[in-house]
C-alpha cells in the first residue's frame, strides 16, 4: 500500500484586510477554512477551483511558504518542488540554463561540478530537450521549451512531490498537450506525486486520479476522477462541469 507523502489537517488561513479607512481596526479573511486532504505516493491530485477560491493561498502553504496559519501540513518525504503558471518569470533571465538547473545541486552540496554538468545534461534529455540548451539564456527559448526547463529543475533533487500551479494555461494548444504528456511520462518513470492546480477540467481529467474542488476557501467536493466527474454530488462541481460542456457530452 502507497504512503502519504503529504497530509494536511484542519488548514485554516486569514489575511488582514482594511475596511478602508484610516484608524480602523484592521480584520481578518477567511481564505482556506478547514481543508484536509492527503496525496499518497505516485498519485496525482487535482485541485480545481475558480480565481480566487484559494487554490494559490494552498499551494504556498505546502511549499512553507506562509508563516501565519492554523492546522497541520505533514510531509512524509523532502521538500516539494513547484512549477508555475508563467516559465518565463520563473527562471533567472540573466543566467544560462545550465547554471539555473544546477544551482539546486550547488545549493544541496556534495557535488562536484563536473557531477553537476552530467546530471544537468542527464535532465535536460529526461524533459525532451537537447543538452545544447545548457549554454542558452531563457530569452533563445520557446515557452514550452521554458516550462521544461522549469520542469527539470523543480526535479533536479528528485523530490517525492511536485506542485503544478496551471503549467501549460500560458502555452497555447499544441504545446499544452506536448507539456501534459511529458508530465505523465516523468511521474510514471519517476514515481512522482503531483498536486496539479488548475481550472481546467478537461486537463483534469486527462492527468489525474483523484479531484479537490475547492470553492471560497473550502473543499466542498472530493474522490476518484470518474466518481466526481459523471457523478457530481456538489451544486458547484455540477457548474464547473456544466461550464465545461463536460456533463453534457462527457469528457
Amino acid at each position: 500500500m502507497e504512503k502519504n507523502v503529504l497530509t494536511v489537517k484542519n488548514l485554516n488561513v486569514s489575511y488582514e484586510e482594511s475596511e478602508g479607512k484610516f484608524f480602523q481596526k484592521k480584520k481578518d479573511r477567511a481564505v482556506l477554512k478547514n481543508v484536509s486532504f492527503t496525496i499518497r505516493e505516485g498519485e496525482v491530485v487535482g485541485l480545481v477551483g475558480e480565481s480566487g477560491s484559494g487554490k494559490t493561498t494552498l499551494s504556498k502553504a505546502v511549499l512553507g511558504m506562509l508563516k501565519r496559519y492554523e492546522g497541520e501540513i505533514v510531509h512524509f518525504s523532502d521538500k516539494p518542488q513547484m512549477v508555475f503558471q508563467d516559465p518565463y518569470g520563473s527562471l533567472n533571465p540573466v543566467k544560462k540554463i545550465g547554471w539555473i538547473l544546477s544551482e539546486p545541486l550547488r545549493l544541496k552540496g556534495g557535488y562536484s561540478k563536473e557531477e553537476q554538468k552530467e546530471k544537468v545534461e542527464q535532465m535536460l534529455l529526461k524533459v525532451g530537450l537537447s543538452s545544447e540548451i545548457a549554454d542558452r539564456y531563457p530569452a533563445q527559448l520557446s515557452g514550452g521549451q521554458r516550462q521544461r526547463v522549469c520542469i527539470a529543475a523543480a526535479l533536479m533533487l528528485r523530490p517525492k512531490l511536485l506542485i503544478a500551479d496551471e503549467p501549460v494555461s500560458a502555452l497555447d494548444v499544441t504545446i499544452q498537450a506536448q507539456v501534459l504528456k511529458l508530465l505523465q511520462k516523468l511521474q510514471k518513470e519517476m514515481g512522482l506525486a503531483i498536486l496539479f492546480i488548475s481550472h481546467d477540467m478537461r486537463v483534469v481529467y486527462q492527468l489525474c486520479d483523484r479531484v479537490l474542488i475547492l470553492q471560497d476557501g473550502e473543499i466542498v467536493e472530493e474522490g476518484p476522477v470518474e466518481e466526481v466527474f459523471f457523478s457530481p454530488k456538489h451544486a458547484y462541481t455540477k457548474t464547473l462541469l456544466e461550464a465545461a460542456g463536460i456533463l453534457e457530452e462527457g469528457v
